[in-house]
């Protein structure tokens, strides 16, 4: 058994291709693996935040985790903060990370362009990413590919701690998935979907109602060819929602585009909105059961609790390879 470990920053609301590249596949992973799905807070405040809407924004992400399948019986669920190991470790390979590898990351160089007064914890946050992975042994890490930069470094940092000190932690393989891996915006379709974009016609969030989403999906920006052929190059619009339609129906690409040939688009948009709209229902339903309950605020507890455990047994072993707190004389 594999033990996999995702986290999602709790900065918005989840968009279609959030549940598309990463939710909808956890999962199918939980029921042969040991997976934990991670809430990560600390993430978020690398750029300002509301604290009642970030606390907000936590506990929906935490609903809509289990609304999309994550079975706390099966699968840790718990949020990073809750579990003090995360933070410690994240300063620890902070001390064997270099400035100049930090400065390399693109997020890093994109988030800190043209800003005057950037934090520096976006400087230094993939080695906190890099320590919520290796708390845990973590055997594969499924991203999406804008993340495979942080990834690698991850799997550096870790080489890095077993040469210098003890090899204690497990490098991590990246998981990548082929299919919805990488869903784009609706409005500018060479552009990935945010859950941030300030265009809200750009992005189907997990929680939008059945209209919003149908109006989303028609007036997502195409081309004048009439033709539904992917063709990311030359197409990105339509590829774009052969994508969407793929992932939410199981189709290939190629049987999406035997069934409209000779169709124009408005039939496609149509039919897409409906299997998005579908595909989103029952997740939407659970997530309302799920949102005010105390069911929610129990699954949490005991998942920081499940992840504590584990994550403290691997932060003492770091500590005692690096020589930090004290070896305690026998009495």
């Amino acid at each position: 058994m594999k033990t996999i470990f995702s986290g999602i920053q709790p900065s918005g609301t989840l968009t279609i291709g959030n549940y598309l590249g990463a939710m909808k596949h956890f999962v199918e992973l939980q029921d042969e693996n040991n997976c934990y799905f991670c809430i990560v807070d600390e993430h978020a405040i690398t750029v300002p935040q509301d604290r009642l809407k970030l606390r907000d924004n936590i506990r929906s992400l935490a609903a809509l985790y289990l609304a999309s399948g994550i079975d706390p019986n099966k699968s840790t669920l718990f949020i990073q903060s809750e579990v003090s190991a995360h933070t410690q470790l994240g300063w620890m390979m902070q001390s064997i990370s270099y400035i100049g590898e930090l400065e390399r990351m693109t997020q890093f160089k994109d988030k800190a362009s043209g800003k005057e007064g950037v934090s520096s914890s976006l400087l230094t946050y993939p080695p906190l990413m890099a320590a919520d992975i290796l708390l845990y042994k973590t055997d594969i890490v499924p991203v999406g590919d804008d993340q495979k930069q942080h990834l690698e470094l991850t799997r550096n940092l870790a080489q890095r701690f077993n040469n210098k000190f003890n090899d204690i932690f497990t490098i991590p393989e990246i998981s990548i998935p082929k299919v919805g891996a990488r869903i784009m915006s609706l409005q500018e379709p060479t552009k990935k979907m945010s859950k941030s974009d300030e265009n809200l016609k750009a992005s189907i969030f997990m929680l939008d109602d059945e209209k919003t989403i149908e109006k989303k999906v028609k007036s997502a920006v195409t081309d004048s060819e009439g033709i539904v052929k992917f063709d990311k190059e030359n197409k990105p619009g339509i590829s774009n929602l052969l994508t969407i339609h793929a992932s939410c129906t199981g189709e290939s690409i190629e049987a999406l585009e035997a069934k409209y040939e000779g169709k124009g688009y408005g039939d496609f948009k149509q039919d897409t909105a409906n299997v998005v709209i579908q595909t989103l229902r029952p997740v939407q339903e659970r997530y309302h059961e799920l949102i005010t309950s105390t069911e929610l605020d129990d699954i949490l507890d005991n998942g920081a609790d499940k992840a504590a455990f584990t994550a403290n047994k691997m932060l003492a072993k770091a500590k005692k390879a690096m020589g930090l707190g004290r070896v305690k004389k026998k009495k």
